[in-house]
This record gives C-alpha cells, structure tokens and sequence, in this order.
C-alpha cells in the first residue's frame, strides 16, 4: 500500500477485472489502498481474486453488454461505498472475422463491449464524480490497433480507434464543464493475456502469436495505470503507448 498516495481509501471500479490487464490492474490499485470494485461476467474468478486482495475488494459479477445491469451495479456502489472516484475500462475483446463475408454476431459483441458498454460505464462514473467533489479519472484501455489497422482486424480497430475518439470528445466536455476529472486512454501492443486466444479461437495460434518476441505482460500495463494515476492534478496524461521492444508496428 501507498500510504501518502491521494487515492488511497477512494473507491475503483475495474471493468474486465477476472483476468489479464484488468485483475493486475486491480491488484496495483488495491496496493494503492484503494477500494477496488472487480466487474466482469465470471463470478468465480472475482471471487477469487477478491478474496487474494482481501477487505478492500468487492467482487460484481456483471454483463457489462447490458445497460441496465451496469445502472444497477452503480446503484450499489452508491448504496454501499458512496459512489465512483477512478474508473478504469479494461473489459474489451477481438475476433477475428472480416469486413467481407464477416460475422455481423462477431461486430455486434465488439461495439457492444468495446465501445458502448464503455460509454455507459463511463457515463455513470462521471456523474459520480461529479457529485463526489468534481474530482476523479477515468482510464480507457485502448489498443496499438487503435493506431494504425492490422491486416484482418477492420472491425476491431474501429472499436479501439473509436475509443480513441471517446477519450477526446471525453475530454472536451469535461473542460467545457471546467471539471477536474481527467481521463486517459493507455494504448497497448502484444500482452501475454487470454486475448489472441479468443481473437484467433486458437491457443496454439495465441502461442506463437507471442512466441515471436518478449511481449508486454498485465503488471506493465497496471504500472502504467498506476503511473497515470499518480501523475499531478495539474497534469493529465493522455494517450499513452506501449509496445513490446521487438514489435514491429
């Protein structure tokens, strides 16, 4: 724990936290002394990972896809924590399927969890922060493919360079309010997680996916989020990236 951090006792929601960048994540901000909210749809992995945090972690069990369910799980937060201070989006997903003869199912999981479940958690945690003294971040995670289009991945490169897009018009309407809440969008290369897995339906493709050079791993990323956090008031990060050394675009 960071003792003297401004965000300790404050309260986290991590979305996409059963796993991967979202539990490390978790994880640095529960070090940070904050109370982290885990939301994502695996009940078991939540539970697991909260109990390895202890007191200061709360497993949600959510479909981020369904709005009315993210309203209610805000509800409790407020009911039970007083509201939001730092939101991190981490709960994202790819497939790999074409804009030619492509999956219209395989589209529609990707908008829905990449870009508008994105929006409406935002949404609410904004709100929060608001009314919470107009002082709080909200931290996208993006993608390298939200930077320039990898052969095959039209569809989700859209979702990461419409976050991209979020992350700006996000910060214009906050200015226009004069808020204090920042918000920063971290962009990832290649990270060792379950993502190339479900993007390519294929462990054996995830593994060499990752065996052409050292890839980031989910602690780089949380160290970056931590970095972000911890930045001066004064001071919003914006658009971070980051790549493995060896990768090649």
């Amino acid at each position: 724990m960071s003792p003297t951090s401004r965000w300790s006792g404050r309260v986290a929601l991590v979305t996409g936290a059963s796993s991967g960048i979202g539990a490390a994540v978790a994880t640095e901000l529960a070090e940070l002394g904050m109370h982290v909210v885990l939301a994502a749809r695996r009940p078991e992995r939540l539970t697991e990972l909260a109990a390895r945090l202890g007191a200061g972690a709360t497993a949600a069990p959510v479909d981020l896809r369904d709005a009315e369910a993210v309203a209610r799980l805000f509800e409790r937060i407020r009911a039970d924590h007083g509201g939001v201070d730092v939101l991190v989006n981490s709960a994202g997903l790819g497939r790999e399927t074409p804009l030619i003869g492509g999956s219209a199912a395989a589209w529609r999981e990707m908008l829905e969890l990449n870009v508008l479940a994105l929006c409406v958690c935002t949404s609410e945690a904004v709100s929060d922060m608001r009314r919470r003294g107009d002082d709080g971040h909200v931290i996208h995670l993006g993608s390298m493919a939200g930077h320039r289009v990898p052969q095959g991945s039209g569809m989700y490169s859209a979702t990461k360079y419409a976050v991209r897009s979020l992350t700006e018009g996000l910060r214009q309407e906050l200015r226009e309010l004069q808020s204090n809440i920042r918000v920063s969008c971290i962009s990832p290369g290649y990270v060792a997680t379950e993502f190339h897995q479900g993007y390519f339906g294929s462990v054996e493709r995830a593994q060499a996916a990752y065996s052409q050079f050292p890839v980031l791993q989910p602690t780089d990323i949380a160290k970056s989020v931590r970095y972000v956090l911890e930045a001066p008031p004064h001071m919003q990060v914006h658009d971070l990236l980051l790549r493995p050394t060896r990768q090649p675009s």
